[in-house]
């Protein structure tokens, strides 16, 4: 399971998540983010961009696609 926002809903049953997580640095100790965009797989186009969404890892599915959206933990701005 993976928690991200959603960047793009541009494609068709296909959104861009942008996931964020915490990374210690080797020698200082001190803790700073990273994030990676991967693509998920939205079969009813339900997720919208800004969107916070759950995905799990499924099989390939496309060239770039190894995620599957499992719901939308939080809708984003409406504007």
């Amino acid at each position: 399971m993976r928690l991200g926002r959603v960047i793009s809903d541009k494609g068709d049953k296909t959104i861009t998540v942008l996931c964020d997580y915490m990374v210690k640095h080797p020698k200082y100790g001190k803790y700073y983010r990273r994030s990676t965009k991967v693509r998920a797989h939205d079969e009813k186009n339900e997720a919208k961009t800004g969107d916070v969404v759950e995905l799990s890892f499924a099989r390939r599915l496309s060239k770039t696609k190894f995620w599957r959206l499992v719901r939308v933990v939080k809708p984003g701005n409406l504007t």
